[in-house]
């Protein structure tokens, strides 16, 4: 489990079909072989380290629902150590599970502020709330607009500091994380729905 709040922008050293390689000297400074990182969201598994970068195996399904397969060497990648016990939760509930891409359509800044509207697929948009969490490349955001075919996010100076968005283009593909909670509840609905229909 993650909280969406990214700890590192890690640069992509290689990538090829399976495979990925990341430099990342901070969070690899109590990483081990086994543990879970999220690379923009999506929770790998470190299975070598090699002085300040690490490597992680990538299955077909994770090319299907994601955009890692879309990384390239000098890419920047937000990254964040998997939750202990004892952490505080500073973002939202992150399983680190991507269920699927949306396109950037544009950053607007506002103030000091950036608002980043996104087009999103709508088995996807029926999950997001206004003022309810989204898990953008690994990012624990808040949804501030909504319409038929996208949600917009504001970003605060810190976000546009620390993570890779601000660098991302219109066009961009990004893995996006619905809130669970609300998938749990449409699912009870549902099978409420259907137990009384019987």
């Amino acid at each position: 489990m993650f909280t969406g709040i990214i700890e590192e922008v890690g640069t992509v050293t290689a990538s090829a079909e399976g495979l990925l390689w990341i430099a990342a000297p901070l969070i690899l400074t109590d990483a081990k072989l086994g543990d879970s990182i999220a690379i923009n969201g999506v929770d790998l598994t470190v299975a070598e380290i090699r002085g300040d970068t690490f490597f992680a195996n990538l299955m077909p399904e994770t090319y299907r629902r994601s955009n890692l397969g879309e990384l390239k060497v000098g890419d920047l990648v937000n990254l964040e150590r998997s939750v202990r016990p004892s952490d505080r939760l500073s973002g939202h509930i992150v399983r680190g599970v991507v269920e699927g891409v949306g396109t950037l359509h544009s950053l607007t800044p506002e103030g000091e502020a950036i608002i980043a509207r996104f087009l999103a697929p709508p088995e996807l948009l029926r999950y997001m709330v206004v003022k309810g969490p989204v898990c953008i490349d690994g990012i624990s955001l808040t949804i501030v607009a909504k319409d038929a075919e996208s949600f917009s996010v504001s970003l605060v100076q810190y976000t546009q500091e620390h993570t890779n968005l601000v660098a991302r283009k219109p066009g961009d593909r990004i893995n996006l994380e619905s809130d669970i909670i609300a998938r749990y509840v449409q699912q009870f609905v549902e099978s409420q729905g259907a137990g009384s229909a019987g």
